[in-house]
């Protein structure tokens, strides 16, 4: 593990989240060098400390580490697949959203030039670099994890999930899908309560406790998911759990009811199967055998 506070840094990338992790690490005091496209965005950059570079090529052969925040997996492509060379004796970082079967293909494009590489999923909105509750996951190269991890730390607690490089973009997608759905469910909420006269703040002071404390539950679904018993005492049963009220008063609202009918036929699926009585978490045997 290398503490020091002088290793370069390249950052390959300067919208909002690869802008927000060259200033963390300018502000740790490590020399960093920035490139974009656009030459402009690395304006306040430069002005907090950072050093410009005028192409990619020459930001990767200042940095000792490379980190690449682009817009996908092509464009990631399009950039470093000339610069195979330069990136000899150096790490590649790449934290853009990525499938797991893109990563895995990334690294084994970087083991070809003989880089060392990790994937990164970043948890965190750009304003949260650096701040309590942000958080990186990391999969690929042990090693270049285990050397980084001081630097990696300046950004969030990093947690690493082995040398499959796919891990990081897998648990980053996942629970972004939770974190989509839920909000899906509070904006059709929103919609709901709004032909009412309810404003969306009213109805998120009600909904941010509320949701909060559901979360508790996730222990207990994980609980019967492992134990695969859909059967167990103390669950909410799949009838008891059928959706057909909200369907019908997100109708009388005068709103669409594809949010809420998305789980509806998850759990009508078991119900129609003969598992009625059994527990809502079921539902996850639709999810893993669709059709």
């Amino acid at each position: 593990m290398d503490t020091r506070h002088d290793l370069p840094v390249s950052v390959l990338g300067l919208g909002a989240m690869g802008s927000s992790l060259a200033a963390a690490l300018v502000r740790a005091g490590h020399p960093t060098t920035v490139w974009n496209r656009s030459a402009a965005r690395a304006g306040a950059l430069v002005a907090q400390g950072a050093t410009p570079a005028s192409t990619a090529a020459e930001a990767v052969r200042t940095g000792q580490l490379v980190v690449v925040c682009l817009l996908d997996h092509a464009s990631v492509h399009e950039v470093l697949d000339p610069l195979a060379g330069d990136l000899a004796g150096r790490t590649l970082l790449n934290v853009t959203t990525t499938t797991p079967e893109q990563a895995r293909e990334l690294a084994a494009w970087a083991a070809d030039a003989g880089v060392p590489y990790l994937d990164g999923g970043i948890m965190a909105v750009p304003a949260m670099i650096g701040q309590p509750g942000s958080s990186i996951l990391y999969s690929g190269s042990a090693a270049a994890f285990d050397t980084y991890r001081p630097l990696l730390d300046t950004w969030g607690t990093s947690t690493y999930f082995g040398a499959d490089a796919g891990l990081a973009s897998l648990y980053d997608l996942a629970l972004l899908a939770g974190m989509y759905v839920m909000f899906a469910g509070f904006l059709h909420g929103v919609a709901m309560v709004a032909p009412s006269g309810v404003s969306a703040r009213e109805f998120a002071a009600l909904a941010a406790p509320w949701l909060s404390a559901m979360t508790g539950a996730l222990p207990r679904f994980a609980a019967v998911v492992d134990g695969g018993d859909y059967t167990v005492p103390g669950q909410q049963s799949l009838e008891f759990s059928d959706l057909g009220d909200i369907l019908a008063a997100s109708r009388d609202q005068g709103i669409s009811t594809d949010v809420v009918a998305m789980v509806q036929r998850l759990i009508r699926h078991q119900i129609d199967a003969g598992h009625g009585q059994e527990g809502f978490a079921r539902i996850i045997r639709t999810i893993q055998q669709p059709g």
